[in-house]
């Protein structure tokens, strides 16, 4: 499934902030569709901050104070149960936006699971401008409808894929996110352990092991150092994928 696409709010002789001239994700996310004065308000609010893997960035049931733009890396988002139990569901990549809008409380935990560089900005701003900017509420519409699509289809893959089937889905949607290179090769560092693939699947850290294994022998990925993943095959794996 693919992002919303980048999308013109037309040309204005209104200089754009010169933090965001160089960031990588200007024309992408909820950024792509500001006006440069809207921008320039946002960019006067914001503030960019770095985080280590395994920081910390929201607490389920903690105040919501603030939103973020992921500019860099990849973050993770759990649920815990009243058990302790924690279910991983879901992952975030830059352009997405970080934090529930227009609600109270986190329903999520949020964590870096690479390095990640943030772009954030007060609860108070953004709403503000949500309630200003018809083009930043069409954009925000396309992106909860684009999310709901992308639940529906995380659905069959857990309830109806194979474990070889859930292994090659995920790998998918990681190098679609956040991978570089060609049509039918992509490179990119998997941002989550076999720990955490195996409780997003619902399978066991061995299953998966065994299936990335296979994926590995059968020259479908290539994998270096600890995480760093080469498809060598874009169109072997989405067949694996089902």
């Amino acid at each position: 499934m693919r992002r919303p696409k980048p999308v013109s709010v037309g040309v204005s002789s209104e200089p754009v902030p010169s933090v965001c001239q160089d960031c990588r994700v200007r024309h992408e996310g909820i950024c792509a569709v500001l006006s440069p004065s809207e921008l320039r308000h946002l960019a006067r609010n914001a503030r960019h901050t770095h985080h280590d893997a395994g920081e910390g960035l929201a607490l389920e049931s903690g105040e919501i104070n603030g939103y973020a733009n992921v500019t860099n890396g990849a973050v993770k988002l759990s649920r815990v149960l009243r058990d302790g139990r924690q279910q991983l569901v879901g992952l975030q990549f830059a352009p997405d936006l970080m934090g529930r809008l227009f609600r109270a409380e986190s329903p999520l935990s949020a964590e870096a699971a690479s390095d990640v560089e943030l772009c954030r900005f007060p609860r108070g701003v953004l709403e503000a401008l949500v309630a200003s900017s018809s083009n930043l509420k069409q954009r925000l519409l396309d992106q909860s409808l684009h999310d709901l699509d992308e639940a529906r289809e995380w659905m069959v893959t857990l309830g109806r894929k194979s474990a070889a089937e859930k292994v090659a889905s995920l790998l998918l949607l990681v190098a679609k996110r956040s991978g570089g290179g060609s049509d039918d090769s992509i490179t990119f560092d998997m941002p989550i352990g076999r720990a955490d693939m195996a409780d997003f699947l619902g399978l066991t850290i061995e299953t998966v092991s065994r299936q990335v294994s296979k994926l590995r022998h059968s020259g479908v990925i290539a994998i270096s150092g600890h995480r760093h993943v080469k498809v060598l095959s874009l169109r072997a794996l989405k067949d694996r994928a089902g």
